[in-house]
């Protein structure tokens, strides 16, 4: 496929959503809701489980399958709750000592006038701020779309990784275009400067390793495979390591 084949695929309803992984990765799931500020947001699934008998909290933006569940969740552009939802899960998470295991898949956070009248700017910067300082492990797989501030906000890990066929960008190739050339119709000449794919990423360091994929499909035993690993390695860490590794791999980006 060429990259821009790469993206529409990324963005193809007939790609996996969040909560089938989810329900096919974990055990014993409680799904969460709500803010606490404002209210609950479907854009935004998240909960605890178990995994190997691990107790795990797992928090991803969901698409939804379908117009009518894609209207409902906003076609996983979250609003200003749904990233407050995921904070609130985060501290649970930290305050309980369970790993937190994220799930990317979204074109961007909603950029509408109500999300910024309920501070879409500040939940997002402070999401970036609490992952950055969160003293438990932090594992985020990219599965579709991860795209803008609003992909970043849950992605700031230990480990990313990257299904094969997704893509993770500092915004739409359209956008990207429109802003270089004034010309959206120029996106798939966009696509291939930004370097989006996971093969680019992965090349880069930004991406950890790369989740094999057939007919839209991901391996599952690769991805038990490598969340088992990094449960194992972190087990022993210190809060300041897993600090200090989180830090240090997004300072090295961009060298």
């Amino acid at each position: 496929m060429s990259v821009y084949e790469i993206v529409k695929n990324a963005r193809s309803d007939k790609r996996i959503r969040t909560m089938e992984l989810v329900e096919n990765i974990f055990e014993d799931i409680v799904y969460l809701k709500g803010d606490r500020s404002f209210g609950d947001s479907r854009s935004i699934i998240g909960g605890i489980g178990s995994f190997e008998d691990i107790p795990i909290t797992f928090i991803g933006i969901e698409k939804g399958n379908g117009v009518e569940d894609g209207v409902k969740r906003n076609f996983g552009m979250p609003l200003p709750e749904g990233y407050r939802k995921s904070m609130r899960l985060m501290r649970q998470a930290e305050k309980f000592r369970r790993p937190i295991i994220t799930f990317v898949d979204t074109p961007g956070a909603y950029p509408g006038i109500d999300a910024e009248e309920r501070g879409q700017f500040e939940a997002i910067a402070s999401s970036l701020k609490l992952m950055a300082s969160l003293t438990v492990p932090v594992i985020t797989f990219v599965i579709g779309e991860g795209g803008s501030g609003g992909a970043l906000a849950l992605s700031v890990a230990n480990k990313i990784y990257m299904f094969e066929n997704a893509i993770y960008s500092i915004l739409s190739p359209e956008g990207f275009a429109t802003i270089l050339w004034k010309n959206a119709a120029l996106a798939d000449k966009a696509s291939e400067i930004m370097k989006i794919t996971s093969k680019d990423l992965y090349e880069f360091g930004i991406v950890d390793e790369i989740v094999r994929e057939r007919n839209n499909m991901p391996d599952y035993m690769q991805i038990k495979k490598l969340i088992s690993e990094e449960l194992s390695r972190t087990n022993f860490m210190t809060a300041e390591n897993l600090q200090r590794e989180r830090y240090e791999k997004f300072r090295m980006i961009g060298r």
